[in-house]
């Protein structure tokens, strides 16, 4: 009886062994494939933060990693104030602050706002993100050039870089002056490599293997150089080109990466994740209407100062919320479509208009 109540606990044991093994091999946040990660992923850490390129780049029409910038129009539309308009927020100190917004745009003072000056205040906001991240360059940096003398060498920012990661700074230093081994894993190496490459791109001519400040910029925001966007363009098309073509056709552009949809509700978010890149690509990129998109058209893109692009981006933000179909924008309108420029679902939108205004 007693070795029959020992197998039997053996047996229980390996059972729930094998439970927490499939769990642990389980994805709980499972997600159809080309949708962002999980919200409630850890935020990176503070050094991160400051010395890696970041994945999204405010203002600029796509990702890092070839998606759609969903917060576009909001960023264009409201530049450094968009941490203002928070879903939380008070709904009548949004419409206030919309108010506000308006009676800026309308710079002829008409009570309407046209494609033009729509364009004029893109142009504007997109400065504004501009200057920010000129600002946040100069503290990355300093963390990457502690002696102060305006240079930094790819080891002296790989073992900051390393640092960030937990690694002991000493003792990388100390390794990399030897030439020694660092014994990294897999996946730091891979990034370690992806950054170097885009490291030594940032290098203005003639190259020196050392970057400055302006070309540290570069590197971490590759919207401030036409070098560094040009990089980008062709990273993005290395990664759909399926054919070595170095072009986009449709299919290429739409077509989802490895990875399966687990379930209907998965299926509807990468179903309206197609249409939207089909609509971007037939209406915006394809600028000669031709079927294919060149490097050259998804520069010109994706570049945030061409005025072009925010003339055209001007008249579809209008054109979602042009009910009167008079090709401006007038208050009502905008406040009543106000989740498309802020983010923010405002109530009773039209509560004493005319009044506040």
């Amino acid at each position: 009886m007693a070795v029959r109540t020992k197998l039997w606990c053996r047996s229980l044991l390996a059972v729930s062994l094998l439970f927490c093994i499939l769990l642990q091999t389980m994805d709980v946040h499972a997600r159809p494939a080309n949708m962002s990660a999980p919200k409630d992923k850890s935020p990176p850490s503070k050094d991160d933060n400051e010395i890696l390129p970041p994945d999204h780049l405010n203002g600029v029409k796509m990702e890092m990693d070839g998606h759609l910038n969903k917060d576009f129009h909001q960023e264009v539309f409201l530049g450094k104030e968009m941490d203002e308009f928070e879903e939380d927020s008070e709904p009548r100190r949004n419409r206030k602050k919309l108010i506000e917004i308006f009676t800026k745009v309308d710079f002829n003072k008409d009570r309407s706002v046209s494609a033009k000056e729509m364009q004029r205040w893109i142009m504007e906001k997109t400065e504004e993100h501009f200057q920010e991240a000129m600002v946040e360059n100069k503290n990355s940096f300093r963390a990457v050039d502690p002696d102060g003398d305006g240079h930094v060498t790819w080891d002296e920012y790989r073992v900051k870089f390393l640092a960030s990661k937990s690694f002991s700074e000493k003792e990388i230093a100390e390794k990399i002056k030897n030439n020694e081994d660092l014994k990294l894993d897999e996946e730091t190496q891979e990034v370690l490599e992806s950054l170097k490459d885009r490291w030594f791109q940032a290098d203005n001519t003639p190259a020196d293997q050392l970057l400055n400040e302006q070309e540290f910029l570069s590197f971490l925001h590759p919207e401030h150089s036409r070098g560094m966007l040009k990089y980008m363009v062709k990273e993005i098309v290395r990664d759909l080109d399926q054919d070595g073509d170095q072009k986009l056709t449709l299919s290429e552009f739409i077509s989802l990466p490895v990875g399966t949809v687990e379930n209907q509700q998965a299926q509807d978010i990468d179903d309206d994740w197609v249409r939207e890149r089909k609509k971007e690509f037939e209406d915006v990129i394809d600028s000669d209407r031709n079927g294919i998109v060149t490097m050259e058209e998804l520069e010109e893109y994706m570049d945030p100062m061409n005025e072009h692009n925010a003339l055209n981006e001007a008249r579809q933000m209008i054109a979602v919320a042009d009910e009167n179909q008079n090709h401006s924008l007038e208050l009502d309108e905008i406040l009543k479509y106000s989740e498309y420029f802020t983010g923010s679902k405002l109530m009773d939108y039209a509560r004493n208009v005319h009044e506040e205004f």
